[in-house]
């Protein structure tokens, strides 16, 4: 709104700037209607703000090894259809698992089965699925949060420790930021109730992962299962610390070797991957309407352009009677279709690096628009050109000696 604002104050100032004379002839005609090119402008802005600022938030690739992404560093992940009562780190377990690489470990977890609680599941779960974690996982600090009830240095240091605390009525427990928001419908504070058989439980949520593959549970220390769930004996899932590089032979053999319970083992990349799919999706349906709308608004400005030249043909008749040729007529109405085309998209684009801006330095610096966006501006670009050619076509086809004598 403050750039629309200075245009239309610059626009009603007759401001000319210092262009050649044949293409400030066409940037004055945009000042003979101030509030039609203001409205072609902020169309086209508006449009351009959509695209660029959605791209933005679009999901890549992360990296498995990082032990603060959304993998914690484990590079693989195995879901078990049936409990493993060994210990998988132990001789017995690593044998279970067809696992032979000493530098390779295993951090286990217990689960209680439940529904889905990522963006996977269509349906907003009543008892989702609930994971413990060891102690050993929650001092490692391992995986990022994104917001957390810590009130410490050293809980801030290390959300993990929140699953810990103690508090009369309800258990702590953490959940990924987008299921929590999205699918759970909860902010951090808010308590979920359980029910188990006969038992309720209310849970506190107390921690929020940031992008995490624990977007399809809530997460509890593995003391608080135990006690609640005592009957959930085994592991049924794993987090394996391997080389990134083995990832996909380590997944292969754990589940040859673990078939008979069931296991299914993936890379944890592919594993935010699929979420990422959903949310992608989405952006992209919200680009492509935005697509739209800026061709949508580049016709418009074309209309717009046509109009103007229409309404000035006693003006264009004048000029070329005194010798201006096609090409002068072509550069004058080009200039006037670039100079209102040009400022829509940099107004778009300006507003929309502000609004990107928190997000860039959160995630890293990365371009706000991608190749489709790119050749969609480049799509704008050509139709503006086109509509010059139309509105000279238009204007030099006027007859000439009708409009002389109206003027």
């Amino acid at each position: 709104m403050s750039c629309l604002c200075l245009i239309t104050w610059r626009l009603r100032a007759h401001a000319s700037g210092a262009a050649p004379t044949i293409a400030r002839l066409g940037f004055r005609n945009t000042t003979e209607r101030p509030g039609r090119s203001v409205l072609a402008i902020a169309v086209i802005a508006s449009a351009t703000f959509i695209l660029i600022s959605v791209d933005a938030f679009r999901r890549g690739d992360i990296d498995p090894a990082d032990r603060k992404s959304g993998t914690g560093g484990y590079p693989v992940l195995v879901d078990l259809l049936l409990p493993m009562v060994h210990d998988p780190n132990s001789r017995d377990g690593r044998e279970l698992l067809g696992i032979t690489n000493a530098n390779v470990t295993v951090e286990p977890l217990r689960v209680l089965p439940g529904e889905d609680a990522s963006c996977l599941n269509l349906y907003a779960p009543v008892n989702p699925r609930i994971v413990g974690v060891s102690q050993k996982l929650i001092q490692s600090g391992r995986f990022s949060f994104q917001s957390s009830l810590a009130a410490t240095d050293a809980d801030r240091a290390n959300p993990w420790r929140l699953l810990d605390a103690e508090d009369a009525g309800t258990i702590p427990v953490a959940a990924d930021a987008n299921s929590m928001t999205y699918v759970l419908h909860k902010k951090l504070g808010d308590e979920i109730d359980l029910q188990y058989g006969d038992r309720r439980y209310r849970l506190r949520l107390v921690a929020a992962f940031a992008d995490s593959v624990f977007q399809g549970e809530l997460v509890m220390s593995g003391a608080n299962f135990l006690k609640l769930f005592p009957e959930q004996q085994g592991y049924r899932m794993l987090l394996v610390d391997a080389p990134a590089a083995q990832a996909s032979a380590i997944a292969e053999a754990i589940e040859k070797t673990a078939g008979d319970l069931g296991a299914d083992a993936q890379p944890t990349a592919q594993r935010i991957a699929e979420f990422h799919a959903v949310e992608n999706t989405y952006l992209s349906t919200f680009q492509a309407l935005g697509g739209l709308g800026l061709l949508v608004g580049t016709i418009g400005l074309a209309a717009v352009l046509l109009r103007n030249v229409l309404e000035r043909r006693r003006e264009i008749a004048l000029l070329r009677a005194v010798g201006y040729a096609r090409g002068n007529l072509f550069a004058m109405i080009a200039a006037e279709n670039a100079v209102l085309l040009g400022l829509g998209l940099v107004v778009g684009a300006v507003s929309a690096l502000v609004a990107i801006a928190p997000a860039a330095l959160e995630r890293g610096i990365r371009m706000p628009i991608g190749t489709n966006g790119w050749l969609l501006l480049l799509a704008v670009t050509v139709a503006g050109l086109l509509s010059s050619v139309i509105a000279t076509r238009a204007a030099w086809r006027e007859p000439l000696l009708e409009a002389l004598r109206s003027e």
